[in-house]
């Protein structure tokens, strides 16, 4: 099979399709040769004279690496992306990927994908796992909505990725990836942006392109721009990659600020069509990553809004410079409200303080029956002494009886 010539960072390499689980930060060891798999390079653009990517003939059989490192078994227990619908605003995907099949759905000729690069990045977000393959996404229960967001050979324009973002949000996605960094833009695409916040779906972007491009004058690699868009718009939450090893290739745009990292880096899923699989690099394929995780949140959390749902991944991430996203953590977190303390329970209602009435009441009641006590004990002593008296004086009964 001819191999599709890649414009991503150099990823054609023999790929560990089985890697241990370990925490984020913790170094991977990929395992013997014999348990690996030589997978084609994912493009992220072709040349007009390159044809089409075709559908792959290798497999990667085992679980790859970011399937571990996500903890998604155990994040599939509580949720798996159903009821949400993620936008790709990208190359297109393709609709008859079978790991994605009856959950495609795409806007005019967005089903189909020349480039491969869509549809690799829908893999990532929703593929659903299969007996005897190791790939999956990370909600692969979600619905996929495929918008265009750059030219039929990749290439990516500003007013085709705002076009692609409202587009997405109007076709009902609460979480919308946007597979391309631009430089410019920064009016259409924060205007986009807005228009998905007002409607309470929440955009997740690549930081930084996967690869800067060369300069047309020197042939050097460009400097990087002070800002690349959607990624800077307020609201957006912004991804960079990370490989197996838990570091970014050297070559990569070393860049600052990202609102997340996530695995990016050598990391496989399907090509736009057929069973097979390929193998890409960059912040592209982190942010979708981190947008398949977003549908879980959704899916666990439905009546969390778009920004809640991005402090939930942001702040209950592991611990790193930027946070690396934990899926399981941001479905099970109970997190601080806004000022920093722990969401309280709703007061509660102390019923108001009894009268004293009828403790008065009481009280009388009690001392006139306390009386008529008393006095009935002193009826019972005086009246049979009077009577054998006849009520006389006590002097006089003396008297009389000297007398006699």
């Amino acid at each position: 099979m001819r191999r599709a010539r890649s414009h991503h960072r150099p990823v054609r390499r023999v790929v560990a399709a089985a890697l241990l689980a370990a925490a984020p930060l913790a170094v991977q060891t990929p395992p013997a040769a014999a348990d690996s798999v030589e997978l084609p390079a994912l493009p992220t653009a072709l040349a007009p004279d390159e044809p089409c990517t075709g559908a792959s003939s290798e497999t990667a059989r085992e679980k790859t690496w970011t399937r571990q490192a996500l903890n998604l078994n155990r994040s599939w227990s509580l949720a798996d992306g159903h009821g949400v619908t993620v936008g790709v605003v990208d190359t297109g995907v393709g609709t008859d990927i079978p790991a994605l099949k009856g959950r495609v759905e795409a806007i005019d000729d967005a089903g189909t994908d020349c480039v491969g690069h869509g549809s690799f990045a829908a893999g990532l977000i929703a593929a659903a796992p299969e007996k005897g393959v190791g790939v999956a996404g990370a909600a692969p229960a979600a619905r996929i909505l495929a918008v265009r967001g750059t030219d039929k050979r990749g290439k990516p324009t500003a007013k085709e990725l705002a076009q692609g973002i409202r587009a997405a949000v109007d076709g009902g996605a609460t979480v919308v990836y946007v597979g391309r960094a631009v430089p410019g833009g920064k009016e259409e695409l924060t205007a986009a942006v807005e228009h998905a916040t007002k409607r309470d779906a929440l955009v997740v972007a690549p930081f930084a392109p996967d690869a800067l491009p060369k300069d047309p004058g020197t042939g050097k690699t460009a400097k990087p721009a002070p800002a690349y868009w959607p990624a800077a718009a307020p609201g957006v939450l912004s991804v960079m990659d990370y490989g197996p090893d838990g570091t970014r290739p050297k070559n990569a745009p070393q860049t600052k600020g990202a609102n997340l990292a996530a695995p990016g880096d050598a990391v496989v899923s399907v090509g736009p069509s057929g069973s097979g699989h390929y193998i890409g690099s960059g912040s592209s394929l982190a942010a979708a990553n981190v947008a398949g995780a977003a549908a879980l949140v959704r899916s666990r959390h439905p009546r969390m809004t778009a920004a809640e749902v991005s402090r939930q991944l942001v702040t209950a991430a592991y611990p790193a410079v930027p946070p690396r996203v934990d899926p399981y953590a941001a479905l099970t977190a109970v997190l601080p409200d806004e000022q920093g303390t722990v969401a309280s329970p709703p007061p509660a209602k102390i019923p108001p303080e009894a009268s004293s009435q009828p403790l008065h009441r009481a009280l009388l009641i009690a001392g006139a029956g306390g009386t008529l006590v008393v006095l009935i004990a002193g009826a019972a002593v005086v009246i049979p002494r009077g009577r054998a008296r006849r009520w006389r004086p006590a002097g006089q009964e003396e008297e009389r009886g000297a007398a006699v």
